[in-house]
């Protein structure tokens, strides 16, 4: 099924901003001077799409929300997207349904643009279906509440398929979508965005960056990438590589980068403010597949910081970051640094990775599906040492 000359969302602004790494001060609170700052330069260029959800960074997402954005601009000059979670931290029916309305407090806001079911997975499908939360989100969009609803997914085509005949109003899902991601089995970027096409919904993309990887790739990529002609000139950053492929892709409402720094939405606006977006050229798509395939001949750690798996670790084990000091070591073969990092995070932490102890609530909750187990048992045998 072809996309509707009018499908839902074709004229948005293909970047999004996806407040889910948000930069914190030393103390660990938001740094609301400098996401102001970011949400400015952000509405300047033109762009409009925010995305949040209820337990981002345990509800300070949606806070700093309204204070760096709702609280300073017209509602009219925005849209924002939020997302209800039936399956982090467990809760009852009625707790999840009560998040929309604790998100439109957090927020200051009455209705929402784009409300999603968060992170669709296959060991959490049923919590969603013996909830009654489509019917619940359907009702949402009956009074008003909510604009637009759908979901966000972590699973197979075939997966995604199902749910899309089950469920044929919904409106548009968020996918995982970049070019690192594009054939990976756990993943199934290419093969997502191919059912959403045959159904005609549209998405919007997470990740495009994955988790910030894409814009430090390891070397034989940076080189593929330096020779690489682009539309957006010489000095072209890596990032914008991975969001422009991302927001090529037909049928894509937004294309949402989690943002750090005023550098990089800088960096961003640059070449996706209002009309300066330009889709990948045949050259470019060149340039990505040679990328792609360095990337898969590549040892690394695949995880997006998403820090899903912190969230119920029993030894508090800041996985993400060793695995982050662990790619240092891989993908940059700084094994000195890499020593440096682990044992900063270990100090901090007051945790090593060799404290696991394999109950494996964080590889149930990790959308990448990552080993993450063994990948803890690998940081510790070659850092910790």
């Amino acid at each position: 099924m072809a996309y509707a000359d009018t499908y839902l969302g074709k004229d948005t602004p293909k970047l999004g901003f996806g407040l889910m790494r948000l930069p914190k001060l030393e103390d660990g609170s938001m740094d609301v001077e400098q996401i102001e700052a970011m949400v400015d330069a952000f509405l300047e260029a033109g762009l409009t799409y925010f995305d949040t959800a209820y337990v981002y960074d345990k509800g300070e997402s949606e806070k700093v929300a309204k204070l760096a954005l709702v609280d300073r601009y017209p509602r009219d000059a925005y849209t924002i997207a939020t997302k209800a979670n039936a399956w982090l931290g467990e809760p009852t029916e009625e707790q999840v349904k009560r998040q929309f309305e604790v998100s439109c407090q957090r927020m200051g806001i009455y209705y929402v643009d784009y409300y999603l079911l968060h992170a669709i997975q296959a060991n959490n499908n049923d919590t969603y279906d013996s909830y009654g939360l489509w019917d619940w989100v359907r009702g949402l969009k009956e009074q008003g509440l909510v604009r637009h609803w759908g979901f966000s997914f972590h699973s197979s085509p075939e997966h995604l398929d199902r749910l899309l005949t089950q469920h044929p109003d919904v409106e548009f899902i968020q996918l995982q979508v970049n070019y690192a991601d594009w054939e990976q089995s756990n993943v199934w970027s290419r093969g997502n965005i191919e059912v959403a096409q045959r159904h005609g919904v549209p998405y919007t993309i997470m990740e495009p960056i994955k988790g910030g990887t894409l814009a430090t790739p390891p070397a034989k990529v940076r080189q593929i990438l330096d020779q690489g002609s682009s539309q957006v000139g010489p000095d072209a950053s890596y990032a914008s590589w991975a969001v422009r492929f991302a927001a090529s892709q037909p049928g894509v409402i937004t294309t949402l980068s989690g943002m750090s720094t005023l550098r990089q939405v800088q960096d961003n606006v640059g070449y996706m403010g209002s009309g300066a977006f330009k889709p990948l050229n045949a050259a470019e798509l060149q340039t990505i597949r040679a990328a792609q395939k360095a990337l898969d001949e590549s040892d690394q750690f695949r995880c997006t910081a998403c820090h899903y798996c912190t969230a119920g670790c029993p030894q508090q084990i800041p996985i993400p970051d060793f695995f982050k000091a662990m790619n240092r070591k891989l993908v940059f073969e700084d094994e000195a640094g890499a020593r440096r990092d682990y044992a900063r995070v270990a100090g901090k932490a007051g945790v090593n990775a060799s404290d696991c102890i394999r109950c494996g609530q964080c590889e149930a909750a990790c959308p990448q599906s990552l080993p993450i187990i063994s990948y803890l048992e690998r940081v510790a045998a070659e850092l910790e040492a």
